[in-house]
């Protein structure tokens, strides 16, 4: 087929964990597909040390955080930087992955240029239209803007299909988080750090990860307050918490932790030095979304700190439990999980509810199919508007 070009639009640390197997494997198909890997910039401190472990090359970096954004701000940026660089680039299909203002803004640009968008992750569907917020409006939006549906799961498929998405559109292809830490753990497998493993000292440990925005304020320091005084009741126990920068979460973090022996306080860890400390911990704790899917390849037992979640195949598959939105029921699920017999002890045979670590193969057999016009799908990829009439739309915004 002639040679088409695809534009991948990513700009934080999720987006840049899944994307890279799949770009990988595009990359090996340069006879007859051009890549141009972009950037927005979103979540920049937090992206480059992800961007350069993948060694993914980027083609177009828009460079578009500023201190305390928000989410419209940074929407109109991008879709404006994106109406320019559809300006100037032939592309044939845009992909974009998950739930943040960089994929909605990829699925306007998409849309409004008459390009068709792929949408990796598509699906997920907590219920609550302000839990979380805003990632599940962003989900149902670009949905509703994607041409092709990557789900990760036959239920994502299924909440699809419920919201009219044709079916020949949705390929249920696993998630390629599976895929990309067999890849880091291959070639960048890393233990935990020396000085790290020193001070928790053989002890078994909990794994504490949250920056959820409705995790903010009281709700945040019960949670903290409860697993201080967890830790402070079981002397075998350790608890490390790589600290999300958000003043939000160090904050309080540096408040309720101060001065605990066996509560130890990082930095956010290099992605295999974090899956190296995940996979020999005793149990994780988080209202990460992320969390929910690496677990299960590390074979770790999770609590969720929500009332709610978007990739229930987790708690399912015996790998999580929910807390909800109770310091109560932490402090309960806390102490089951000491007991004999507890549920944390088999979640190492549990199956993975997200796939075998093929996802990106999949992913890019569809692409490649769609884009030598194999598909029989419902597809849409006539121009919804000239790209003069995309540029009039971002500089409106």
């Amino acid at each position: 087929m002639a040679r088409k070009t695809v534009l991948t639009l990513f700009g934080t640390r999720p987006e840049v964990i899944k994307l890279a197997p799949v770009l990988r494997l595009l990359e090996k198909h340069s006879d007859s597909i051009r890549t141009m890997n972009v950037a927005s910039g979103q979540h920049r401190d937090l992206v480059d040390p992800f961007v350069s472990l993948f060694g993914i090359r980027v083609d177009l970096d828009m460079r578009l955080m500023r201190p305390n954004q928000d989410s419209l701000g940074l929407l109109h940026r991008i879709v404006l930087e994106m109406s320019r660089t559809l300006n100037q680039q032939e592309c044939d299909l845009i992909v974009v992955q998950g739930d943040t203002t960089t994929a909605l803004a990829g699925s306007l640009a998409g849309q409004m240029c008459g390009i068709p968008v792929a949408h990796v992750e598509a699906g997920l569907r907590s219920g609550n239209r302000l839990s979380p917020y805003p990632e599940e409006i962003h989900r149902v939006e670009i949905s509703r803007l994607s041409t092709l549906h990557f789900a990760a799961t036959p239920r994502n498929r299924n909440l699809l299909l419920r919201e009219g998405i044709p079916g020949n559109n949705i390929f249920v292809t696993g998630n390629p988080v599976v895929d990309a830490i067999g890849l880091t753990r291959r070639e960048h497998n890393a233990p935990i750090p020396v000085e790290l493993a020193a001070r928790i000292g053989g002890r078994k440990y909990i794994v504490l990860t949250t920056h959820r925005r409705e995790s903010f304020g009281p709700a945040l320091r019960r949670n903290l307050e409860v697993l201080r005084a967890f830790i402070q009741e079981h002397e075998d126990l350790v608890l490390v918490f790589p600290v999300h920068p958000n003043p939000n979460v160090s904050a309080a973090a540096n408040e309720i932790f101060a001065g605990h022996p066996r509560i130890i306080l990082t930095p956010p860890l290099p992605y295999p030095e974090f899956l190296g400390l995940v996979s020999e911990c005793w149990l994780v704790v988080s209202d990460s979304g992320g969390i929910q899917e690496e677990v299960p390849s590390l074979g770790r037992p999770l609590l969720i700190l929500r009332e709610n979640t978007e990739r229930p195949e987790c708690v399912e598959a015996g790998v999580a439990r929910l807390v909800g939105g109770s310091p109560n029921v932490l402090k309960q699920m806390l102490e089951e999980a000491c007991l004999p017999g507890s549920w944390v002890h088999g979640v190492a045979r549990c199956l993975n509810p997200y796939g075998a670590g093929d996802s990106a193969s999949r992913i890019v057999s569809v692409l490649m199919d769609f884009l030598n016009g194999q598909l029989n799908g419902t597809y849409n990829t006539e121009a919804a508007g000239s790209r003069k009439c995309m540029q009039d739309f971002a500089l409106s915004l």
